[in-house]
């Protein structure tokens, strides 16, 4: 089975944003490049370093930068694995495949130069974030902050909120950014606001901050009661996969079946080709168990290895939508 990297969103006024604009670049210590999330290390944007145990140090001057690490929530901070590659004289770079981070939506890192100084970043760095103790104590610093999902004018999601033309600034915030009340400037265009995301498959709550006020999507009926007794906007995004069962020409019919469709023995006939069997279906984001049923035979994806138990006796095969 191959996975078709088509992705749509399930509510089809999203669909509407423009693309000719571009936004205003911010410094983030990381930037998003196809699939790829790059941290750069550029020393102009940090005043000054601090060590566990040495206390803070202001002047980059007199240390001999010898390598950084990128040390955070995803790798355990670790202070002696991803090292960054030296691209100019106080600029590093280390590039990783957006992929391989799991679903968490948010992620806090920092820069460690030569094992042991800690790069505590400007004011002009948009995404930064108060540290805190294992018990969630402040630190008086600073971390970084990156996001699964990410401004992208080619993104899988558009925000269009109308109308508010006398608003100064408009945000969005949803469970996709831990509801983080900067990050997402929306832009001002003719009949409202906008912003396009990319944002990985699954479902999403999200509202808008007007001015400071927090206010539900008018225009988006999908919606769920908050613990304010207000309301929620929710997306769901999804994304196009293609199953393949190859072999079995011999057959006369192939069902596929699976926890998307509860099971159904009819609902989705596969396309005979000339390998195979094939159907192309669109799924949310997250795990899906599945079957093939060959001329009314049950039967595991011979090309999948991965399988699990569905606590009923059954194995079935697995993959996750991401």
């Amino acid at each position: 089975m191959k996975l078709v990297i088509s992705q749509i969103i399930s509510i089809f006024y999203f669909l509407t944003c423009a693309s000719s604009f571009s936004q205003e670049e911010k410094i983030l210590g990381y930037k998003i490049e196809g699939d790829d999330i790059v941290f750069v290390f550029d020393i102009s944007n940090y005043n000054r370093i601090t060590s566990d145990d040495e206390g803070s140090i202001n002047d980059f001057d007199d240390l001999n930068i010898k390598e950084v690490i990128v040390s955070g929530q995803f790798n355990d901070w670790t202070r002696d694995k991803w090292k960054m590659k030296k691209i100019g004289i106080n600029t590093f770079e280390l590039r990783k495949k957006i992929a391989d981070f799991t679903n968490e939506f948010s992620w806090e890192f920092k820069f460690l130069i030569n094992g042991k100084y800690w790069a505590e970043p400007n004011d002009n760095i948009a995404n930064i974030a108060p540290a805190k103790t294992p018990s969630g104590s402040p630190l008086n610093v600073y971390n970084l902050k990156f996001y699964t999902a990410y401004q992208n004018e080619d993104g899988n999601a558009c925000f269009k909120l109308y109308g508010h033309k006398n608003a100064k600034k408009v945000i969005l915030a949803g469970s996709f950014n831990k509801w983080d009340e900067n990050l997402f400037s929306m832009k001002k265009v003719e009949n409202g606001w906008e912003i396009t995301l990319e944002i990985k498959p699954g479902s999403y709550q999200y509202r808008y901050i007007v001015d400071g006020n927090w206010i539900e999507d008018p225009y988006n009926p999908n919606k769920v009661e908050n613990e304010y007794g207000e309301y929620n906007s929710v997306i769901n995004i999804t994304k196009e996969v293609t199953f393949e069962l190859r072999n079995f020409l011999d057959a006369e019919k192939v069902i596929l079946s699976g926890s998307f469709n509860n099971w159904s023995e009819d609902a989705l006939k596969m396309k005979k080709t000339d390998f195979g069997w094939t159907l192309n279906l669109t799924l949310t984001g997250g795990k899906h168990h599945y079957k093939f049923i060959v001329d009314n035979e049950w039967i595991t994806d011979p090309d999948n290895p991965v399988k699990e138990y569905d606590g009923k006796g059954n194995i079935n095969s697995v993959f996750m939508v991401k």
